[in-house]
């Protein structure tokens, strides 16, 4: 098979799934909506993942907090601190396939003493025999390794759960996905993302997104903190890309590094899946496939 044959073929999963977001939210905002399985507010809270699925607890967490809901912290399941100290009174983990060796321990070890919840793809996974309770989202589940719309669904699960409304979030999804990718967000050297308070988890993820499909050097950054040291590597044909508010002065300081800067007033989820759409790409134009991504399979199972 020729190059070119597999950069018109690799990722057809990943294609459909990312594109299928914007339907997907809306069966995700209704079910929020309907059921309510997650903790209480007032409730001290730990949410725990892995990769994507980490990412997108942060940025949960800052959004029940900033909510008024409560206490929210956000966790590697690898490096959780969740011992008696901590005093939460229940705990979210999040999983894809719920299969995750290091999400399965936690469960196991909190069983019958600390409340969880379990957002789960995989319905059949062996994380429903764990949880006390399980959201589950079948329909957002995926065959591409990259994550799009499993990880973008249980966000909009759970930003639903606090009040956060997503109206703007679909449609402005449904307009970044049907634009173009120019041939500079292809050829481009090297991507940064940025955001603040609750898009701080999904700059993490557009740069994951980036390096899972594409195998580029990508960086992600609260943005306050870009410029305490990683705008060094800011120059001509390198990207800039901040989600939600530009801190004042930072548009400047990137311009005078001839870097391109991406700023959009459309919802922040809605610049996820335009960089979901741009990693695919990239990855066709390099002849790599991001449904089979190297060195990476669905979930990590730990012997």
């Amino acid at each position: 098979m020729t190059t070119s044959t597999v950069a018109s073929q690799g990722g057809a999963f990943m294609d459909e799934e990312l594109s299928s977001q914007p339907e997907v939210w809306l069966r995700a905002i209704a079910q929020a909506q309907q059921e309510h399985l997650l903790p209480a507010d007032g409730k001290r809270v730990a949410v725990v993942g892995c990769g994507t699925s980490w990412f997108m607890a942060q940025s949960y967490a800052v959004a029940r907090e900033s909510a008024g809901r409560g206490v929210t912290d956000a966790f590697a399941a690898s490096e959780a601190f969740l011992g008696s100290a901590r005093q939460y009174d229940a705990v979210v983990a999040i999983t894809r396939s719920g299969t995750t060796t290091e999400v399965l321990d936690i469960l196991a070890d909190l069983k019958g003493k600390v409340p969880t919840v379990a957002v789960i793809g995989d319905v059949t996974s062996p994380v429903r025999e764990l949880a006390d309770a399980v959201v589950e989202l079948p329909y957002a589940d995926e065959k591409s390794v990259v994550q799009t719309r499993f990880a973008t669904a249980a966000l909009v699960y759970l930003l639903t759960s606090v009040g956060v409304d997503l109206d703007a979030a679909v449609a402005d999804a449904r307009t970044a996905l049907a634009a173009p990718v120019t041939q500079a967000f292809l050829d481009a050297e090297q991507f940064t993302f940025l955001g603040s308070g609750w898009t701080v988890g999904l700059a993490h993820e557009a740069g994951l997104k980036m390096r899972e499909a594409v195998q580029a050097w990508t960086e992600s950054y609260p943005a306050m903190e870009y410029r305490h040291g990683p705008i060094a590597i800011a120059a001509p044909n390198r990207v800039v890309w901040v989600f939600g508010e530009v801190p004042p002065g930072l548009a400047d300081d990137v311009a005078r590094t001839g870097a391109v800067l991406v700023a959009s007033d459309e919802h922040p989820l809605a610049e996820l899946t335009r960089v979901h759409r741009i990693a695919l790409e990239r990855a066709r134009a390099r002849g790599l496939d991001p449904d089979a991504p190297r060195n990476l399979s669905r979930s990590v199972i730990l012997g």
